[in-house]
């Protein structure tokens, strides 16, 4: 039997909103303000969203626990998962000491810790956002960061502040391929006006996350490189987005970008003669002036020792792009094998059995979540009339999944640094300890976004901003950036508000591929807020519970990003020539 969900429960739309929200308030309440250890806080926001999902929107209670248990499932895999093997990764190089050899490597090329925090954060993380997405450039780069000298506070910060304008196209362009098949709008149409917004983004984000770092001074002493990092990213990304598609788009772009920086460095090094410890950068974060003093560069180690350092980082980024190529992924998944897809490529029909597969029931197990698997129905205006049920299907894609390729880098790095495999396994079991409380944090996080987007609440605060007039281009985008600080996902996000852009849009009579693409590039700036994220840049940089400083620091960051994402989408709706820019829509 199927439940419709009900937006207005008490009949007032005012008093559903404000108990709708009651789950996201109390939940960044208790990190932010009262300072609650980070899993218990989740606990609690998952409370109250069972309690409202339960007792206000009517939700049935099997249907609400296997919703808690779905979300917390795949809060452990795949994001979970990701985590485990990257900082068991982390661990093994520092065992070795190479981790140390690296920062010294990273800080002779870039001895200035802000061109630093351009190449690393900026650069490097978009290519592990293209490659893999979930949490990943954040882990690996708040990781290198620290280890360069950053504290903990800034190497977190900074990493989540600088992982924004890629992730709209992120692991190979899952969210405007999810947004494309929510809403039924051209794929193509999509990618090319998401790359209409983003680019001018890609060129503010160097400087922005200098300015986060060093203060107004301080980045204006660096400008030809942030300059540099960011056009070379930015027409990338809109030449590809808008005449190839949303797959490479980062990849190609983050690569660009290291590049550009990279040949800068040999012909220009700053001199402004700024120090880290006189930066006067206070107004752009809570964090003390003795948190800002990376530390100097090293003597330089010996050639073979640095690209031992590199080996396994360069393992990883090679194993992480292969993983998420998809005729790779559909090998894995029991889907195409290999012989099919180059055929496909040449542009052949082969038959549908041609060459070996793994099998899919084994390598991509799917479960329907019982209680839950199309017995929830989305209702108008979130959905159209004749909208199915809501699906839920865990799969359990253990292969293909990105956190797998991470381990198999791990792995085989970890041999080759000398690693036996009782000492492998002794390793992971630490690891494993060292992140438990991040997983159950994880698990609840994810569980709680689960039950507001099954239970409707979600939809109940998406209609909220949705009833805005002719100011909807502006709240609008901010509606993305509600969707991902909630699920912690701009796919999710996309999934879960793409409908509701489409409709409302075409009751307003505004272009519904400028308002799908605006939920999606609003939501890129609510990444760095949403808990999940959060969680991933503690862990990573050995911070757990801390949760609370690190969202103070990136909040006013992400909600002055999303406002100016916010207007460049109002204008692109009413104001020439940004008007000019959006891409044709026919019914």
């Amino acid at each position: 039997m199927t439940w419709a969900q009900n937006y207005d429960p008490f009949g007032n739309a005012f008093l559903s909103t404000a108990v709708a929200a009651l789950p996201v308030v109390v939940l960044l309440g208790a990190i932010a303000w009262l300072e609650i250890r980070i899993h218990l806080a989740a606990l609690l926001g998952l409370s109250v969203a069972l309690a409202v999902a339960l007792f206000a929107f009517h939700m049935p209670a099997d249907a609400a626990l296997a919703t808690t248990a779905y979300g917390a499932a795949y809060g452990l895999f795949p994001i979970g998962w990701i985590i485990l093997n990257l900082i068991f990764l982390y661990t093994l190089t520092v065992k070795k000491g190479l981790f140390t050899v690296l920062r010294e490597s990273l800080a002779h090329l870039a001895p200035d810790p802000r061109i630093q925090v351009i190449l690393i954060a900026f650069s490097f993380g978009a290519f592990f956002e293209g490659a893999a997405g979930f949490g990943t450039p954040v882990a690996v780069t708040s990781a290198i960061l620290m280890q360069l000298g950053f504290k903990p506070l800034q190497a977190a910060g900074l990493s989540l502040i600088a992982n924004t304008a890629p992730v709209a196209y992120g692991a190979l362009g899952t969210p405007v391929i999810a947004l494309a098949g929510v809403t039924g709008l051209d794929l193509q149409s999509l990618s090319a006006m998401i790359g209409r917004q983003l680019p001018f983004f890609s060129l503010i984000v160097p400087f922005w996350v200098v300015w986060a770092f060093a203060g107004w001074r301080g980045m204006l002493g660096v400008w030809p490189a942030a300059l540099t990092a960011g056009v070379a990213f930015a027409v990338p990304q809109f030449l590809v987005s808008n005449f190839h598609g949303p797959w490479l788009v980062d990849i190609v772009a983050a690569i660009s970008s290291l590049i550009a920086v990279v040949v800068l460095l040999k012909v220009w090094r700053p001199s402004d003669g700024w120090k880290p410890a006189n930066n006067g950068a206070q107004s752009s974060s809570s964090a003390r002036a003795e948190d800002r003093k990376p530390a100097e560069p090293e003597l330089r180690a010996p050639t073979a020792l640095i690209r031992r350092a590199w080996m396994p980082w360069i393992l990883l980024s090679l194993l992480v792009f292969v993983w998420g190529v998809p005729m790779v992924k559909d090998f894995f998944n029991g889907k195409k094998s290999f012989q099919r897809s180059f055929a496909e490529l040449r542009g052949e029909k082969p038959a549908v059995d041609a060459g070996w597969l793994p099998a899919a029931g084994f390598t991509t197990p799917e479960i329907k979540v019982p209680a839950l698997d199309g017995r929830v129905m989305r209702t108008p205006p979130v959905a159209s009339v004749n909208a199915s049920a809501e699906k839920a299907v865990f799969s359990l894609n253990w292969l293909s999944a990105t956190g797998t390729g991470i381990l198999a880098a791990a792995l085989l790095a970890g041999l080759i640094m000398g690693f036996g495999p009782r000492a492998l396994a002794a390793a992971y079991v630490e690891t494993l300890w060292k992140v438990r409380f991040s997983l159950i944090t994880i698990a609840a996080m994810l569980a709680l976004g689960y039950v507001t987007k099954y239970s409707g609440t979600d939809a109940t605060l998406g209609l909220a901003l949705a009833k805005t007039g002719s100011l909807y281009p502006f709240f609008g985008t901010l509606l993305g950036w509600l969707g991902v600080a909630l699920t912690g996902s701009d796919t999710a996000s996309n999934v879960l508000f793409g409908s509701l852009q489409k409709i409302t849009a075409e009751q307003t009579g505004i272009n519904p591929i400028l308002m799908a693409a605006a939920n999606s590039s609003g939501g890129v700036m609510g990444k760095m807020v949403d808990a999940q994220s959060i969680v991933v840049a503690s862990t990573a940089t050995n911070w757990y519970g801390h949760e609370g400083s690190i969202l103070r620091y990136v909040f006013f960051h992400s909600l002055a990003l999303a406002a100016l994402v916010a207007l460049l989408v109002f204008a692109q709706a009413y104001v020439p020539p940004f008007s000019a820019m959006v891409v044709k829509w026919a019914r």
